[in-house]
């Protein structure tokens, strides 16, 4: 099925999808399917809609799947998470965090979009409590997922360092170049994601999922053909942490082993 912006736009308000918070778009352009402008219409519809009332939209431009001379390449629009992502870094109304490896997109008003944006900078782990990802918790913001699962939810990376999760962060910061828009190389030092024993831990964050649902996190939709999941910030981490709690810190993201329903209701 062939899909229009203004049918896209609808399928957003049918959910009652927020216009004046913050939000962090994760998707998968083959799963919304034939739209109208393709991947620069659909980004085209997510900006209109989410800063329509004052809003920000948030899209990931990741590079860390690469292992180039620069970690960051603002001269570039090369990301390791999808089309729409390469879409979102080259768009000349996009403000680009200068994350060495989880750099981020953000669409809406100037001024608070640089102000978003601005720890990146700084910021010496992946998804930092104060960068844009953790930011998301004190905005009381939103992650959508645009057909694709929680396995692509960065943001509980973020969770668990705000709740100090062990063997998350690599012990040893990594000595990383980026490259700014005017030329400039800067290092950075920077504790990237790394989780001994386990390999790559968010393939087991779908295992959150049924908490999700149970303590009301999320809101089902769809957009195109993609089915969605427009999720609370605060809920998902408050879930998180009572389940941790339950638990009482135990390792749970070791295997694909269901949750205990008792950790969560």
């Amino acid at each position: 099925m062939y899909y229009t912006k203004i049918q896209l736009y609808k399928q957003l308000e049918q959910i009652n999808a927020p216009k004046k918070s913050v939000v962090m778009v994760h998707s998968s352009l083959r799963a919304v399917g034939d739209t109208e402008g393709r991947g620069e219409g659909l980004l085209e519809v997510l900006i209109d809609y989410f800063t329509s009332e004052g809003g920000l939209l948030c899209i990931p431009t990741h590079t860390w799947a690469f292992n180039d001379e620069f970690a960051l390449d603002m001269m570039s629009d090369k990301t390791c998470v999808g089309v729409l992502t390469q879409i979102a870094a080259r768009h000349p109304s996009a403000h680009r965090s200068q994350h060495p490896t989880h750099s981020t997109a953000v669409f809406g008003n100037p001024e608070k979009a640089e102000e978003y944006i601005a720890f990146d900078s700084v910021s010496q782990t992946s998804t930092n409590p104060s960068g844009c990802y953790g930011r998301l918790y004190t905005e009381n913001g939103y992650v959508m997922l645009i057909g694709v699962g929680h396995n692509k939810n960065t943001y509980i990376h973020s969770v668990e360092e705000m709740l100090n999760v062990p063997n998350r962060l690599s012990k040893e910061p990594l000595n990383l170049k980026i490259r700014k828009k005017d030329g400039t190389v800067v290092m950075r030092q920077l504790h990237c994601h790394r989780a001994e024993g386990i390999g790559d831990v968010s393939a087991h964050y779908p295992k959150y999922e049924p908490a999700f649902r149970y303590n009301g996190c999320i809101v089902d939709g769809q957009l195109g053909n993609a089915d969605i999941q427009l999720c609370s910030a605060v809920k998902m981490k408050n879930t998180v942490e009572l389940i941790r709690k339950r638990s009482g810190g135990a390792e749970l993201l070791s295997d694909d082993v269901p949750l205990d329903e008792k950790l969560y209701k």
